[in-house]
């Protein structure tokens, strides 16, 4: 029994290290510094953590707040590393993790991004980054936290834990597949999904308290600029969340984008097609003044 023990544990181990080294660091440009694992925010003895991908000290710079995506209840910050793009247009990234389902449901993970979007603006200076010139960005499950976290503005109801910033507003969201409405996602007739529902937690059947969680409910003509993407045969999330959410921006006045990926799954895109939406994020970007 003894070598089948041992067997065991080498093997457990072996796992450990693989999980430990499955994300590969990401590739800074040559002046550029990293700042990991920063804690921005602690609510009882969870801390939230974000890592920090800061241009050359001088003069203040843009920053991205990269949120990640994953249903609320999976996915780790470490697995989002394609900033490339950001990097080379000056732009600081700040990589955001958040409390996941089975840490906390909703709202949060809502609270969560905001304390980020907050501890940024409280450190502006000393991260030498420009308060006017915040985008918050995210797929699926983190485009919807990016939505949130921008469309609030200085809707504090969210910010309990992170309190004592005043006149808050992101200067663009870039929204890529991301869930606009939570209800509809949960039980609506498109497609749903039992995420919607674990997330929502004990909230699962009040749906005034998941309008209050969705980005839908805070649509105004005061919304900073927002960019989205989404393929139109997302298989997860509805396409047709998308495009209310670009109908009704318009509508509104917003300056906003919409790209459709034709036969786009949830994200899975290939390379070209990424970096077509690099480029278009940046172009978008520069039109509403961030860069």
């Amino acid at each position: 029994m003894k070598p089948l023990f041992f067997a065991l544990l080498l093997s457990a181990s072996q796992l450990m290290a693989q999980e430990d080294t499955a994300y590969k660091p990401v590739d800074l440009p040559a002046g550029f510094t990293s700042q990991l694992n920063v804690v921005y925010a602690t609510v009882g003895e969870w801390q939230g953590r974000m890592d920090l991908y800061l241009p050359p000290a001088g003069k203040a710079t843009p920053v991205i707040i990269n949120i990640h995506g994953g249903g609320w209840n999976k996915g780790v910050k470490e697995s989002q590393t394609g900033y490339n793009t950001f990097f080379k247009a000056g732009f600081a990234v700040a990589n955001v993790e958040y409390r996941l389902t089975g840490q906390a449901t909703a709202p949060a993970a809502v609270e969560d991004c905001r304390c980020a979007l907050l501890y940024l603006i409280r450190n502006a200076a000393a991260l030498h980054i420009d308060v006017n010139r915040i985008v918050v960005m995210g797929g699926s499950a983190g485009g919807h936290l990016a939505l949130m976290t921008g469309l609030l503005a200085s809707d504090h109801r969210f910010d309990g834990n992170c309190p004592g910033v005043d006149n808050v507003k992101v200067a663009a969201i870039v929204d890529k597949y991301g869930i606009t409405d939570v209800w509809d996602w949960a039980y609506g007739p498109n497609k749903t999904s039992k995420s919607a529902t674990a997330w929502l937690g004990s909230h699962a059947t009040d749906k005034q308290f998941a309008a209050s969680v969705s980005p839908a409910t805070y649509i105004s003509k005061s919304n900073p600029p927002v960019f989205i993407v989404h393929g139109d045969a997302d298989p997860t999330v509805p396409y047709e969340q998308s495009v209310e959410l670009y109908q009704r921006l318009q509508a509104a006045g917003v300056p906003s984008k919409f790209i459709t990926v034709p036969g786009g799954l949830h994200g899975k895109f290939d390379k070209e097609k990424n970096s077509e939406i690099n480029r278009e994020i940046i172009a978008f970007l520069k039109s509403v003044g961030v860069i």
